[in-house]
Order: structure tokens, then C-alpha cells, then sequence
């Protein structure tokens, strides 16, 4: 199995780092992500701009681009080969519900979707990369139990996978799981002062005491619980993915073997 591995952290991320360690044994692995970090750059693409590729000291190429960018490069060209599957993060913070669609992360995972490319996205929670080893070895398994449940190689599937930072012990399991009512921009407040230079300087703050989503039957609800969260994003007039049946027997297989 062939595996390109992006993000949208940027190449030096350190799950992105965790990431291709736990998949470099279990597949051929090529990285291709951005220079630097790209949060929310969605699936933009760059067009009035030229993009330059490096190759850093560990192999991994990054891209003077964004996320959806590095994928769409690497696929039109840049690799020689079409890979199997695409995985993308792990990020530095959660993608859940209506954010999901601001997301680099997944944006880079979408580009290879709507290339007819398996593809999945991985997220921790909770920013700062605490227990980033465990969500690598989530992944790891996901995509090990893809391929032995024999999912590659058919219709095309997007997958969007959160992890609660914690240890695997003290996970609770996997569970598939739609986007759920969770949007950071309804938790902005939005700071606006003038600067020296007569113009406007906005910034966003969170505010962090709106309650969180307690369904654990949406994607929020359920990794701030302690699942690792699996939803299915199908886009609008792409609507080839495998049956939710399909997938929930495939995180229910996953679901004991994560802990």
C-alpha cells in the first residue's frame, strides 16, 4: 500500500512527524505539506502565484502552498505513482462539526477525495500535541483495519477522524459519529482596534465558557467524551462512498482494538 501523508501544521509539525512514524512500517509513505502552518485555508488553491517544492533533510517536500495545494501537486505530477490512500494531520486541534469545513486539514484530504483517492483526516482535540503518540497509533490502526476490511481499491471514501489527547488506555473507543452543532466562530468575540497606520486591526478571541455539545452521538459530543470520533463527510454531489453501514461495522471492528 502507498500512503501520502500532508497536513496543514506545516512539514515540521510534530504530528505530522508522529504521523508518518506510525505508518512508515505498514506502508510506503511519501510526505507533501506546506512550508508553513495553513490553518483554515479549507481546499484554495493557489493560482496567482507560483508554488516551489522542497526537500528537507528527512525527505519529507514541502510546498510554498497550501494544504489542498500539496495534494493536487503531489497528484498531478509530482509523484510518480498514484497512491492508495491519502492521510492527512495529525493536527493541533479539533475539526469538528461546521468547522470542519474551514479546515486545511481536511481541505487536503478532500483534494484527494474529489481525485477519486481514499482519504482521511486526523485531528487531536485539544491543542499543544499532548498524547500525540497514542492519536498516531489510532491512526495507524484505522488504516491497518481499512486495509484488511478491503475498503481501498472501491468507491472512493472520506473520513474525518477526531481524537480525544489522552493515553489509548484511557480512550473509550470509536465511534462513527455525524458532525455535530460544534463552531468555533459562534464562540468568537471579535476585538477590533485602529492602529498607527489609520487602518483596522481585527482579532479573535474565544470565548471558552459557552457550553461544549453533550450528544455523544455527534462527533463533539462524542470525542469530549473520550471516543475517538469518525465522521463521513460527503460532499454535495459526491455521493460514491461507501454505505454508513459499511463504515459503522468498520469502527465497531476498530472500536476494542484502539484500547
Amino acid at each position: 500500500m502507498k500512503i501520502l501523508i500532508s497536513n496543514d501544521d506545516g512539514f515540521q509539525a510534530p504530528g505530522l512527524v508522529a504521523l508518518h512514524d506510525a505508518l512508515k512500517d505498514i506502508a510506503e509513505v511519501e510526505v507533501v505539506a506546506p512550508e508553513h502552518n495553513n490553518s483554515a485555508k479549507s481546499n484554495a488553491l493557489t493560482l496567482a502565484a507560483p508554488l516551489y517544492v522542497h526537500k528537507a533533510h528527512n525527505g519529507f517536500r514541502y510546498v510554498t502552498g497550501t494544504p489542498a495545494d500539496c495534494v493536487h501537486i503531489a497528484l498531478k505530477g509530482l509523484l510518480d505513482y498514484r497512491p492508495d490512500l491519502v492521510v492527512s494531520g495529525i493536527n493541533n486541534g479539533a475539526n469538528m462539526g461546521d468547522d470542519t469545513i474551514y479546515s486545511g486539514t481536511v481541505g487536503a484530504a478532500m483534494e484527494a477525495y474529489l481525485f477519486g483517492i481514499p482519504a482521511i483526516a486526523f485531528s487531536q482535540i485539544e491543542k499543544g500535541w499532548a498524547h500525540v503518540d497514542a492519536a498516531a497509533q489510532v491512526a495507524r490502526r484505522l488504516v491497518q483495519q481499512i486495509e484488511r476490511e478491503k475498503l481501498i481499491g472501491g468507491h472512493p471514501f472520506l473520513l474525518n477522524v477526531n481524537v480525544p489527547n489522552r493515553p489509548l488506555s484511557e480512550t473509550a473507543g470509536a465511534k462513527l459519529v455525524p458532525p455535530g452543532p460544534w463552531a468555533n466562530l459562534d464562540r468568537a468575540r471579535f476585538v477590533v482596534r485602529s492602529d498607527d497606520e489609520g487602518g483596522w486591526r481585527i482579532s479573535a478571541v474565544l470565548d471558552k465558557s459557552l457550553p461544549y455539545p453533550d450528544d455523544e452521538e455527534t462527533d463533539a459530543g462524542a470525542v469530549l467524551a473520550g471516543w475517538v470520533a469518525v465522521s463521513q463527510v460527503v460532499p454535495t454531489g459526491f455521493e460514491s462512498q461507501p454505505a454508513a453501514d459499511d463504515l459503522a461495522e468498520l469502527v465497531a471492528l476498530l472500536g476494542p482494538s484502539i484500547i
